[in-house]
């Protein structure tokens, strides 16, 4: 069975849906190897390709490969965690060169916390990393963070978004809290909220913005929510 399994994995590697120049850096990626991607990475940006077509065209579309394959039961959360491990260091691999190239001009300003109570911060590393190259301005809080301590945050920090991650459904009603503190006090902040225990609908019940399941989500929900503003 397992030599089934990883034969199926493999015919899943050849047929992904990735630009070919793209595709080792993603495999790489897929396979949670670090140091390979590492190099992938580096090999692309050597020839030209800008930091921002490594994430658009060779993380993202792994980690949304990744995504699928943990939701089906093919990948556990080992491989999840090593993937997402792996996709990370790429970003900041990426984002080091546009930083010493002398940045980009900010989109937007994010506020990142993992509410009080839950000790989880992986997923919400990687959206950080992953904003920051689509060229927001991030300050990430890190994990169990109180309520009081992200609110004192986002007034004195002039965010256009406060984005809170849980992953224990315990910690739900901390998130749900922070939400509604922040919406009173900061009625042009938007809250968005994401991890493993959060669903659209309890978005919507305690008032959140938006809801992101994933990395890739969250650049899109947050692009999305400051094209509505410039709307207005």
């Amino acid at each position: 069975r397992p030599a089934a399994h990883a034969a199926g994995q493999s015919a899943r590697d050849e047929t992904l849906a990735v630009d070919p120049r793209f595709l080792p850096l993603a495999l790489s990626i897929l396979r949670g190897d670090a140091q390979q991607a590492e190099a992938n990475a580096q090999e692309l940006l050597g020839s030209g390709t800008t930091p921002l077509d490594v994430v658009n065209k060779g993380v993202i579309p792994a980690l949304e490969e990744v995504g699928k394959r943990y939701d089906s039961g093919a990948f556990f959360l080992p491989q999840l965690i090593s993937s997402a491990e792996t996709a990370q260091r790429v970003c900041e691999l990426a984002m080091e060169l546009v930083e010493r190239s002398g940045g980009i001009a900010s989109k937007g300003r994010v506020l990142l916390a993992t509410v009080e109570g839950d000790l989880h911060d992986l997923g919400k590393n990687v959206v950080g990393t992953v904003l920051k190259s689509h060229g927001f301005t991030v300050v990430d809080l890190g994990k169990d963070v109180p309520s009081a301590r992200i609110l004192e945050e986002a007034e004195k920090g002039a965010f256009d978004f406060v984005g809170l991650s849980a992953l224990m459904t315990s910690t739900m009603k901390r998130m749900a809290e922070t939400t509604t503190e922040i919406v009173r006090r900061l009625p042009g902040v938007f809250v968005i909220v994401g991890g493993a225990s959060v669903s659209e609908d309890f978005a919507r019940t305690i008032g959140a913005h938006g809801y992101a399941p994933d990395a890739v989500s969250s650049v899109r929900l947050v692009e999305s929510l400051m094209a509505s503003r410039k709307n207005q």
